[in-house]
């Protein structure tokens, strides 16, 4: 037996807390009877309604997916192109991205069916590390790189990064390697970071999310997260939480 609200969240249907909130307001029905009591449990016999709409019961996966460059970071495309779930034919579940990447930037993408886990790793409270590597078109100083810790305020939004370091520059190219360690996830971040102080990124790449890493993969390449990985995953962000 497992909470509904848990139940809700699971499904990808909305976050745990908002799932309360569909129960308070009456938007949830058991086997056909509206709930409101936020302690009700059900079982997978059960069947649950929000909204008029049956959750659908699956047993949860968890996958990592080396994304290529040009793929968008969704299930489907109305303009036909390449989305990452293309790269993971052979499952059968509803799986959907944690986050993404944008369409031209490469690196390590969590795909799930488990709600709840994806609301966990995505918050930005949870501090869950994302290491980026970016080629720069030119080479910041160490102070503009401070900048990028302080924060930016780029058209309204507020972006920062944890950390960030030259790995290696270029003089004779005008580029540099730079690594970048996000806990958000803001639409093009790293990109319009650089781009606000002058340095437009020519290839990006996310090469670490959490305790996971790309190691011994190729582009294209993806597979299923180990049982332990999962736990490792939701204890990093669990442990941030007050």
């Amino acid at each position: 037996m497992e909470r509904l609200q848990k139940v809700i969240a699971h499904a990808g249907v909305a976050s745990r807390r908002k799932a309360e909130q569909m129960i308070i307001d009456g938007k949830v029905k058991v086997n056909g009877e509206v709930v409101k009591e936020l302690g009700t449990k059900v079982s997978s016999n059960d069947d649950v309604e929000v909204e008029g709409v049956p959750i659908v019961k699956e047993a949860p996966v968890y996958y990592l997916l080396y994304k290529p460059r040009g793929v968008i970071s969704s299930v489907s495309d109305d303009k036909g192109r390449k989305v990452v779930t293309d790269y993971l034919p052979e499952v059968d579940e509803r799986i959907f991205p944690i986050g993404r990447l944008d369409y031209d930037t490469s690196g390590l993408l969590l795909l799930t069916n488990d709600g709840e886990f994806a609301n966990l790793l995505m918050h930005p409270k949870h501090e869950v590390d994302k290491v980026y590597i970016a080629k720069t078109k030119g080479i910041p100083t160490r102070e503009q790189l401070q900048q990028l810790k302080k924060g930016i305020n780029i058209d309204g939004e507020y972006l920062k990064a944890v950390h960030a370091k030259i790995n290696s520059s270029d003089p004779k190219k005008n580029s540099a390697i730079i690594q970048v360690i996000l806990h958000e996830g803001k639409n093009r971040q790293v990109r319009r970071m650089f781009e606000a102080l002058g340095y437009p990124v020519d290839k990006l790449k996310r090469e670490r999310y959490g305790t996971l890493d790309l190691r011994g993969m190729n582009a294209g390449d993806s597979r299923p997260l180990k049982p332990h990985e999962v736990k490792q995953l939701r204890q990093l962000a669990e442990k941030n939480v007050e």
